[in-house]
């Protein structure tokens, strides 16, 4: 009888032994990816700060991540008042290659509607630059920017 209690107790410490190291081995292997997209749109030909002189945030624009050569629309925001706008990507199913390589920030609405001296028509469009991580616990909390907005005509 002494063997089977023996047994008991060495499954329940090796069991125990696992539960206690797996979350650090997860968390050493990356954990959970959670891709978070920051930018900030400014009421310009290509949605930068001016050189030397401040520029007014782009506030109420419609922006679009896009992804995929159909430029399929799988989250949109709003900026605020301050031209922030933000994308948390918890419930878009998308790997963070892909996410990196496919997608893209899209903003349709048009520079006129903030500055009635820029362009009525196009689109400005950015890829998207992954600048860092954070690891909390089992969650890998991965920073994103726009590299940079480019006009279209």
């Amino acid at each position: 009888m002494a063997i089977i209690k023996n047994k008991h107790i060495t499954f329940s410490l090796v069991l125990l032994c696992l539960i206690v190291v797996s979350p650090m081995a997860n968390a050493q292997i990356g954990g959970i990816n959670v891709p978070i997209i920051n930018g900030v749109l400014f009421c310009t030909i290509n949605g930068a700060p001016l050189n030397g002189t401040s520029a007014p945030a782009f506030a109420n624009a419609v922006v679009q991540l896009q992804c995929g050569s159909q430029n399929s629309v799988v989250a949109e925001t709003i900026t605020s008042i301050t031209g922030l706008f933000t994308f948390s990507t918890n419930g878009i199913q998308i790997s963070l290659p892909t996410l990196l390589n496919d997608c893209r920030i899209v903003v349709p609405t048009p520079r006129s509607s903030c500055n009635s001296t820029l362009p009525s028509t196009g689109q400005l469009i950015s890829q998207l630059n992954l600048v860092g991580s954070l690891i909390s616990g089992l969650l890998n909390i991965v920073a994103i920017l726009p590299t940079g907005f480019v006009p279209t005509v």
